[in-house]
């Protein structure tokens, strides 16, 4: 108990750095803002001045690149927050002298479909200023996590505060074409809808970020901790005499606690793909749809547990060591899909997750050791006791006669 309450911990707070270590700023090199706000995606962030006596917004967009060769790219949506729609600013080195240009593009839906390459061309709002620089000035270089502050000045429609910002990047830009941008959640996600004047951000988006944490550190935990230990407590106590019934008292409240705190994590789950119509993630939906039934079975199988006695014990036995093998398989996977959906697969949280699961393989390891040994040795002083070299007496002590 003392080692699960040490991996969850390490976990949560694993979580919770990624959560409060993201930070934004009002000062750059050449301007200072009155107001800044972290973005929920992309480590990207966004610093702003209204001067609500004309209705013109200043701004600058810090976002990164992920590839030399690749794009980096904000702008507004007039009526909706989605990407189709979008007026957009996109930064990339120009082809021919490597020096970042900053292009506007309208992305129709024609573009979303890819039916047509993207194509720069004015844009139909009121943008009175816009110029894009590499954090570092001159002597910067493009380069895999370069920072980029895009800069803009707008007229916005009087009394019409609520901006709804979208932002992406991609991998490379075919001539003066921007390709598409990966599709990973936080790629699909970064969209946000600020209201300006008073610099609060949208509720439903806050929501989702939150219960994207909530969903990976209680499944992480309960699918990705706590069944593959109820399973270890099955298999390496019950041969304990001492014990008695407790390891499966121990081994069933674990699994079934284990499966209660998933099924909280597929509920957010589902409601999170409610929440984001048009972002699929098949891979991950499937192996949690298939953890979750393996799962449900698994707690059903207790109700038609044969005695001892019966002759159908064994396959009961063989069914139930396949299913609650193959979820915890399973659910082990899936963690690590889901740090890749959600665009963490290099952040703390997983580290802390494969510490937490390195500890389990090592204890698991030395105590299937200890069970070869056991049982070697036990083996050894059954075949010398039918040779009649070890006294039924000794049986304990394991001295010669």
């Amino acid at each position: 108990m003392p080692l699960l309450i040490f991996l969850i911990s390490l976990l949560i707070s694993s979580y919770l750095h990624i959560a409060f270590s993201a930070h934004c700023t009002t000062v750059t090199a050449t301007k200072t803002f009155h107001k800044c706000m972290t973005l929920p995606t992309q480590q990207a962030s966004i610093a702003w001045t209204f001067h609500p006596h004309n209705a013109t917004l200043d701004l600058v967009f810090f976002g990164t690149f992920i590839s030399p060769s690749g794009w980096v790219g904000w702008g507004i949506n007039p009526t909706s927050p989605e990407m189709t729609g979008t007026r957009a600013l996109i930064a990339f080195p120009d082809p021919n002298s490597g020096q970042i240009v900053l292009l506007p593009y309208i992305l129709d839906p024609t573009v979303k479909l890819q039916k047509n390459p993207l194509i720069s061309r004015p844009l139909d709002i009121r943008l009175l200023s816009s110029s894009a620089t590499l954090y570092g000035g001159k002597m910067a270089t493009i380069h895999n996590g370069a920072t980029i502050q895009i800069y803009a000045t707008l007229k916005l429609v009087p009394n019409k505060t609520k901006i709804h910002h979208v932002w992406n990047r991609g991998l490379y830009v075919q001539g003066y074409s921007p390709t598409i941008h990966p599709t990973t959640s936080n790629d699909l996600s970064s969209i946000a809808t600020i209201d300006v004047r008073s610099g609060s951000a949208t509720a439903q988006h806050d929501n989702i970020k939150t219960l994207k944490t909530v969903h990976g550190v209680v499944n992480a935990i309960s699918w990705g901790l706590i069944l593959p230990i109820g399973a270890l407590t099955a298999r390496y106590l019950r041969h304990i005499q001492a014990l008695g019934p407790a390891w499966f008292y121990a081994h069933a409240g674990m699994q079934l606690f284990a499966f209660f705190l998933g099924t909280v994590g597929f509920a957010i789950g589902i409601r999170l793909g409610e929440l984001s119509p048009g972002v699929e993630y098949g891979l991950h939906r499937k192996l949690g749809f298939a953890a979750f039934c393996l799962g449900g079975l698994q707690t059903l199988a207790l109700l038609f547990r044969p005695k001892t006695t019966n002759k159908f014990r064994k396959y009961w036995k063989s069914y139930h060591h396949f299913v609650g093998y193959s979820c915890v398989v399973l659910g082990v996977v899936n963690v690590f899909q889901g740090f890749e959906v959600m665009g963490e697969s290099r952040s703390y949280a997983k580290l802390g997750y494969c510490l937490g699961l390195s500890t389990l393989l090592g204890v698991c390891i030395a105590l299937e050791v200890n069970s070869w040994v056991i049982f070697c040795r036990k083996a050894k002083e059954e075949k010398l006791r039918r040779e009649g070299v070890i006294g039924g007496s000794d049986k304990g002590s394991g001295t010669h006669s």
